[in-house]
């Protein structure tokens, strides 16, 4: 059984998010927002690494997911990463080849 693959147009639109349970909303939300927590205890266990969720928007947000989601799609690739600029994503590509050897 071959597995289907989407058009990159379809890629384009779709990859990386399925339409919201709650809204039915197909089109990805743009959050621009702070996180909450259950409880500080909750909170604690994020900061630590111990549970994964959303902390803070500029971080990560579901928008930002579903774009790195999209882009990997998009490339052929497994994972992608969103740098906020290009003297950001040349350190950090620089970064990335010092620290591997």
């Amino acid at each position: 059984m071959t597995e289907k693959k989407d058009h990159f147009e379809t890629l384009q639109l779709h990859a990386g998010h399925t339409p919201d349970i709650a809204t039915y909303a197909r089109a990805v939300p743009i959050y621009s927002t702070t996180f909450t927590f259950k409880n500080s205890e909750h909170a604690a266990n994020v900061f630590r690494g111990k549970e994964v969720t959303y902390i803070y928007s500029r971080i990560d947000n579901p928008t930002l997911f579903v774009f790195e989601q999209r882009m990997a799609a998009l490339e052929g690739g497994i994972v992608a990463l969103s740098i906020s600029s290009g003297q950001a994503a040349l350190f950090t590509t620089i970064i990335n080849i010092l620290c591997s050897r």
